[in-house]
């Protein structure tokens, strides 16, 4: 399904602002934001009176052109193959902004993202983890969300003990025993947009000290749902999850972000470290981590959607350590 022809109008009058003469998009997530999925025609030219899909976009650039706004996932031969006489800059300016604020329809299929992926976390109580390796769960994992209805598995996580303390960790081969803290993390797409939900499991027993740690970040998350409010600008979010982790001592610990903006990507704006001002069709990954190097870390994520009468967490499933049995 194509989209209005609001958004349309909308890039050109940001267009013009920004003093640009076309646009062109390879399939991205701005293509889909602008026209859908598109007919399979290649690229998407947008122009002051025309926009089409071409196989050949410098064709469709305005002869004179001066600057021209090339979709940010281009490839470097993409770009040199336009051979366009003009400054290109990064089309992200113009549609970054736009895509901040998301229509109801859209709220509906991340929600239908964050079901999915709470769907998976929770039948991942039930799985065998004893003796299983963080790479194999990933794939059960993996093949769970896809039976879902989720058109693609935009990232998915599992860390295991000293593991769960590498913020970019990926599966691997190491054995998940008793007395592991388990870090899980799963993001599907459904109907073009993303959603990630992540929760903390312990394995038989949560090591020592790690219940501990692990409310230090519910309370921040709390803290940083409470200011998750139309007119806030996004770094107070930050500020709110820091200072509950910096009092309670693990301020060294915190990770680096609180959280993204999510949408037809998986990390987009707003960010909490950007002057935006959050408002309501907002939606946002909110992410408070705390890792100890070489011990454990915790991370809780929900997608929260921001509303004119406050946070609206776009899921259900709790927040309670869940100890595995097997």
């Amino acid at each position: 399904m194509r989209p209005g022809r609001g958004r349309v109008a909308a890039v050109r009058a940001a267009m013009r602002e920004a003093g640009l003469d076309a646009l062109i998009l390879r399939p991205s997530p701005d293509f889909r934001f602008l026209w859908g999925d598109g007919d399979g025609g290649g690229y998407l030219v947008v122009t002051s009176d025309a926009v089409a899909e071409t196989a050949d976009p410098a064709g469709l650039v305005p002869p004179g052109a001066r600057r021209v706004g090339v979709d940010p996932e281009m490839r470097v031969r993409e770009l040199f193959a336009l051979a366009v006489e003009a400054e290109l800059v990064p089309a992200s300016s113009v549609l970054a902004p736009l895509r901040l604020r998301k229509e109801p329809a859209e709220v509906e299929a991340i929600g239908r993202a964050v079901a999915a992926a709470e769907g998976v976390l929770a039948q991942a109580g039930e799985l065998a983890w004893f003796g299983a390796t963080e790479r194999a769960m990933a794939h059960r994992l993996r093949a769970l969300l896809l039976e879902s209805g989720c058109e693609e598995v935009a990232a998915l996580r599992v860390a295991a003990g000293e593991h769960t303390a590498r913020p970019a960790h990926v599966p691997g081969e190491r054995v998940i025993n008793p007395g592991d803290a388990l870090l899980v993390s799963v993001c599907g797409r459904w109907g073009g947009y993303c959603a990630e939900v992540a929760r903390v499991f312990a394995v038989a027993e949560p090591p020592e000290d790690f219940e501990a740690m692990y409310s230090v970040v519910l309370a921040a998350y709390r803290a940083g749902l409470a200011a998750l409010r139309p007119a806030v600008p996004a770094g107070e979010l930050a500020r709110a999850v820091g200072e509950v982790i910096d009092g309670s001592g693990y301020g060294r610990f915190a990770a680096a972000h609180v959280g993204r903006g999510v949408g037809l990507g998986h990390d987009e704006g707003p960010r909490p470290g950007e002057d935006t001002v959050l408002a309501a069709g907002m939606t946002f990954c909110l992410e408070p981590a705390i890792y100890v190097p070489d011990l454990f870390g915790a991370r809780v994520a929900d997608v929260v959607a921001c509303t004119d009468d406050g946070p609206v967490v776009l899921g259900a499933s709790p927040h309670t350590l869940r100890v595995l049995d097997r």
